[in-house]
C-alpha cells in the first residue's frame, strides 16, 4: 500500500509540475521575462561591462541560473564558463565636460568617442574651426599638422561636410587628430560603443543645439583606460535529448556597453537583457519538455566588442560544430508590435518557409521579415564556419538603442510572448 501511495504522489507531483510549467508559459511569459531583464538591466549590474566588474557580476548571476535550470555544463574543466581575453578602451573615473561654465550632462547632451584617451584641463579656450572650407585632404593633413604644434581644445563645425568632401567616413577623420580635445557637434541621436583600441585624441560629439562660442572656455577631465587583456567568459550548457550528441542551439549575448565614466550607465535592456531573458526562459521550457535533439545554450560576452565572443567559441568550439543542426541567436526581444526580422533568411528559405509557415498557422506575429546575410551579432561566425544559423530581433519599441534610454521600464514587451511561442514551435520541427 505504502509503495502504491509513493508511486500514486509522485505521479500527481509530476502532472502537477508539466501542467504548472504550460500554463506558466502560457500565460505568465512576459512577467516573468520581465522580471530577468529588470534585474539584468539594474544600475546593480552597470550596464553589463568593463566599468566596476559589471560584466563579471551578469555572468556570475547566468551561471547560477544555469546552474539553478539544471543545465550539463559544457564550459572548460566541467564548468559552465568558457574564459577568454581582449584589449578593450574603459571610461572607470571622471567623465565631465563644461562649456561656459555650463556642465553639460553625459548620455544627454554629450557622448564620448570610445576610443579616447585621458584628458584633463580646466578653463581652456576652445578655438572653433570650420571644416567647411577644407575640401583637399592636402588641405585636411596641414590643418592636422597645426593642431598637433598647438595641442588645446577645438570645436570642429562641419565635420560631415568635410567626411563627404574627402570621401572618408567621420570615424577615420577623428582617428587621425593628434593629441588634444575636439568637440564635434552631431545632429543624429548618440549611439556608444566600445572600443578594442585608442586614438591619440579625446573626442567629444555634442548636442548640434549647444552654442560655443570661438575662445569660449572648456573644463574637462577624462580618465580612460585601455585594460590590455581583459578576461571574458561565454557561458555553456545542455539540456540532452534522445540524441546527446546532436544539437540545436540558442544563443544571446549578455554584455553591454557598461559606463561611461563612473556615473554614466548604459542599462542594455533591449539590447541584449531581453535576449538574455528569454535565453532562460527557454531553457525552463525545454527542461519540462526534453526535444529529440539536445538543446545547446550559449551566451555570449564580448558582442558589444565586435562579436568577440562567438569568435572565440567558433575558433575553440566546445561542442564539434558540425554537430549543430541549426542556431538561433536572439537580440532586441523587448517590442514586437510590428513583428520580427530574420537575418539568413536568405540563406537559408527552407528555415524561414518553416517559420514563416508556424507564424501564419498560428497568427503569432503581424510579420516575420526577410533580411539577407549580415555580420550584426553572434550568428554571424557561426554561418562563416557552415553552422546553419539564424538571428531574430523585433521590430517596434521607442527606438533607443545603445543610450542611456534604453532601460527596462521603457520596453513595451508587446507580442514577446508570441515571440516565445513561434520560436519554440521552430525548434520543435527543426529536423
Amino acid at each position: 500500500m505504502l509503495k502504491f501511495f509513493c508511486t500514486l504522489l509522485i505521479s500527481c507531483l509530476l502532472i502537477t509540475y508539466h501542467a504548472e510549467a504550460q500554463t506558466w508559459s502560457d500565460n505568465e511569459t512576459v512577467p516573468w521575462l520581465m522580471s530577468r531583464i529588470t534585474l539584468l538591466a539594474d544600475t546593480s549590474m552597470h550596464g553589463r561591462g568593463y566599468v566596476k566588474n559589471g560584466r563579471e557580476k551578469a555572468s556570475a548571476y547566468l551561471q547560477q541560473q544555469f546552474k539553478k535550470n539544471h543545465l550539463v555544463p559544457l564550459g572548460v574543466n566541467k564548468k559552465y564558463t568558457q574564459p577568454y581575453y581582449f584589449q578593450v578602451n574603459t571610461f572607470p573615473g571622471k567623465m565631465e565636460l563644461a562649456i561656459g561654465g555650463q556642465k553639460l550632462q553625459p548620455g544627454v547632451d554629450y557622448i564620448i568617442e570610445a576610443k579616447s584617451v585621458s584628458f584633463s584641463g580646466s578653463k581652456i579656450p576652445v578655438k572653433k574651426i570650420n571644416l567647411e572650407g577644407i575640401a583637399t585632404k592636402t588641405q585636411w593633413d596641414a590643418l592636422l599638422a597645426a593642431f598637433g604644434k598647438a595641442p588645446g581644445a577645438y570645436y570642429l563645425a562641419n565635420m560631415d561636410t568635410l567626411s563627404k568632401a574627402l570621401g572618408i567616413r567621420r570615424a577615420a577623420l577623428v582617428g587621425q587628430l593628434p593629441k588634444g580635445c575636439f568637440i564635434i557637434p552631431q545632429k543624429d541621436k548618440f549611439v556608444w560603443t566600445v572600443s578594442r583600441s585608442n586614438i591619440k585624441a579625446t573626442v567629444f560629439y555634442i548636442k548640434s543645439g549647444i552654442e560655443v562660442a570661438d575662445n569660449q572656455t572648456a573644463d574637462v577631465h577624462v580618465e580612460a583606460k585601455l585594460l590590455k587583456k581583459c578576461k571574458n567568459d561565454n557561458i555553456i550548457g545542455m539540456i540532452p535529448g534522445e540524441v546527446k550528441d546532436t544539437f540545436i542551439a540558442i544563443t544571446a549575448h549578455y554584455d553591454h556597453l557598461g559606463m561611461m565614466g563612473s556615473e554614466t550607465i548604459f542599462p542594455g535592456a533591449s539590447d541584449n537583457a531581453s535576449g538574455t531573458a528569454m535565453l532562460l526562459y527557454f531553457q525552463h521550457y525545454f527542461q519540462a519538455h526534453p526535444q529529440h535533439y539536445s538543446i545547446l545554450f550559449i551566451s555570449f560576452s564580448g558582442e558589444e566588442a565586435g562579436l568577440m565572443g562567438s569568435k572565440y567559441f567558433t575558433s575553440h568550439p566546445l561542442v564539434p560544430l558540425k554537430k549543430i543542426k541549426f542556431l538561433t541567436n536572439i537580440d532586441i526581444m523587448g517590442d514586437a508590435s510590428d513583428g520580427v526580422t530574420v537575418v539568413n533568411a536568405t540563406e537559408y528559405p527552407n528555415h524561414f518557409a518553416l517559420l514563416q509557415g508556424l507564424n501564419a498557422k498560428y497568427d503569432y506575429l503581424p510579420q516575420v521579415k526577410s533580411r539577407g546575410k549580415a555580420a550584426n551579432s553572434d550568428h554571424y561566425h557561426f554561418t562563416e564556419a557552415g553552422v546553419p544559423s539564424f538571428f531574430v530581433y523585433t521590430n517596434g519599441g521607442k527606438g533607443y538603442y545603445h543610450d542611456i534610454f534604453d532601460k527596462a521600464e521603457e520596453l513595451s514587451m508587446a507580442r514577446v510572448d508570441k515571440i516565445a511561442q513561434l520560436l519554440i514551435d521552430f525548434i520543435k520541427e527543426i529536423k
